[in-house]
């Protein structure tokens, strides 16, 4: 009763009434604890785990109309190449292969086994020998008068379930691993190219600085830092390239490709890459019950329950039935006359007594495992909350700051342009000019990089939910 109650406790706290909600404290909004107690009873009831069967379309699993929202046929390529060669789905759809069969073979105990052999012989008797064929079928069957080995298949099938939605959890991580790489990618395209702009301002600032300083205008301090700034610069160009080319080898690695390919890999401009979808400000907890890691620990604990059921079982008595046909004759053309036939049918039931507590030290594991797996099924279910609220506060709080930024952003280029001005009627050096300059790139930097943070907040926020979104 107390694992019934838990179970009830937990369906009742993510029934429909319960929505995820983002402002500056996003919590999970819960029926009130009246619904809670009217809902406990009627949720054991009610409740049945849905069967789950593979999709007979893998694009199923990802929601590809979602990413056209990007709109972006480069990243559609990437995940749709990612979908067929990926070498972690493929061992994914390999692994619901070898549970079908698992199936298959433990339906089979279910079922009577027959057997057939040859057994040609040489012996004698009294002092006569002679030789002989024989041919015996041999038919056994437990009969499953308490269900045992039904259990046994039904506690199989759910691994075999659970492998699907493996499966399903796999394609939907590939997908998303594939287009946060691919939008990273992309940010380094700009990051990089804006990076080469402050670089060639430092260089020039470095040189007009040794001008002035020839000229005892600026000090040699002033130049030694001028010096340090643009190697520093120089050196953060050389990190943001190494980290672009380590994500296209990762790229390559996920679209089942070589890394030495990752020359010819194309990717939209960062000017024109954008996200055109809709994030909802929230969204409804039912969403949970649909991710496959949900379902998977349902499956996991339906199969922990099984086993306590066979646990039990085994204590009962075994009731074996058995027949034997055997054909025995010196010449085997006359092997099967009814003269050369024996044949025998009987049964037994075996009752265990003493295995050494071996039967109730399983019991026992088997409970012990099944309350693990109830555990389980609660911590996947507050992840799941954790993970879904943190995406949506990922893609909230970013929007907010990067309204901000953009503000800094216009800001700063209203100040280069009186620059620009003030430099043109003389008043101020072509060294003021360019430092400006530099610290309009620094904030498009700013902006950039955080645009980019959104975009993979998407995404996360398209994981969370198991891609359950609006195209």
């Amino acid at each position: 009763m107390k694992k019934l109650l838990s179970l009830a406790i937990l369906f009742s706290l993510i029934g429909s009434n319960s929505v995820f909600a983002v402002n500056d404290k996003t919590v999970l909004k819960a029926g009130t604890e009246e619904n809670i107690q009217k809902n406990i009873y009627k949720n054991i009831k009610q409740h049945k785990s849905e069967k789950v069967k593979p999709a007979k379309n893998k694009y199923e699993y990802i929601n590809l109309n979602w990413w056209n929202n990007f709109n972006d046929e480069y990243l559609n390529d990437y995940i749709i190449r990612a979908i067929e060669n990926n070498k972690d789905l493929k061992m994914a759809s390999l692994t619901i292969d070898e549970y079908y069969q698992n199936v298959r073979m433990q339906r089979a105990f279910e079922l009577p086994n027959i057997s057939v052999g040859f057994m040609p012989g040489y012996g004698g008797f009294n002092g006569k020998s002679q030789g002989s064929f024989g041919l015996p079928v041999i038919a056994s069957y437990e009969l499953d008068l308490f269900g045992k080995n039904h259990n046994k298949t039904t506690g199989i099938k759910k691994l075999y379930e659970a492998s699907i939605l493996d499966e399903q959890t796999a394609y939907i991580s590939i997908a998303s691993a594939v287009g946060s790489v691919y939008v990273s990618i992309v940010k380094l395209d700009a990051l990089i190219e804006l990076q080469e702009e402050i670089v060639k301002l430092r260089k020039e600032i470095s040189e007009i600085m040794a001008i002035s300083n020839s000229e005892g205008i600026v000090s040699t301090s002033d130049l030694v830092k001028a010096n340090k700034a643009y190697i520093a610069g120089t050196s953060d160009l050389v990190e943001l390239k190494k980290q672009r080319t380590k994500l296209l080898n990762q790229l390559a690695v996920l679209v089942g490709d070589s890394p030495s390919n990752i020359e010819e890999y194309k990717r939209a401009d960062y000017k024109t890459l954008t996200f055109s979808g809709n994030i909802p400000e929230e969204v409804s907890s039912e969403i949970i019950m649909n991710r496959p890691d949900y379902k998977k620990a349902e499956k996991l604990l339906e199969k922990a329950g099984i086993d306590v059921r066979v646990a039990r079982k085994e204590m009962f008595p075994r009731i074996n039935l058995g027949g034997l046909l055997f054909f025995n004759n010196k010449y085997i053309e006359s092997l099967f006359n009814t003269n050369s036939l024996l044949w025998g049918v009987g049964g037994g039931l075996i009752q265990p007594v003493f295995q050494g507590f071996s039967l109730t030290a399983n019991l026992k594991a088997k409970k012990i495992a099944y309350e693990r797996s109830l555990r389980n099924y609660e911590k996947v279910n507050l992840t799941s909350m954790q993970e879904v609220n943190d995406s949506l506060v990922s893609v909230n709080m970013d929007k907010e700051k990067l309204a901000k930024q953009k503000n800094i952003q216009s800001l700063e280029q209203k100040d280069f342009k009186l620059t620009q001005e003030k430099y043109k009627e003389g008043v101020i050096a072509k060294l003021d000019l360019d430092q400006q300059q530099e610290n309009l790139l620094n904030v498009q930097k700013m902006v950039y990089n955080t645009e980019f943070e959104c975009m993979v907040d998407y995404i996360n926020f398209y994981k969370a939910v198991a891609a359950q979104t609006q195209s």
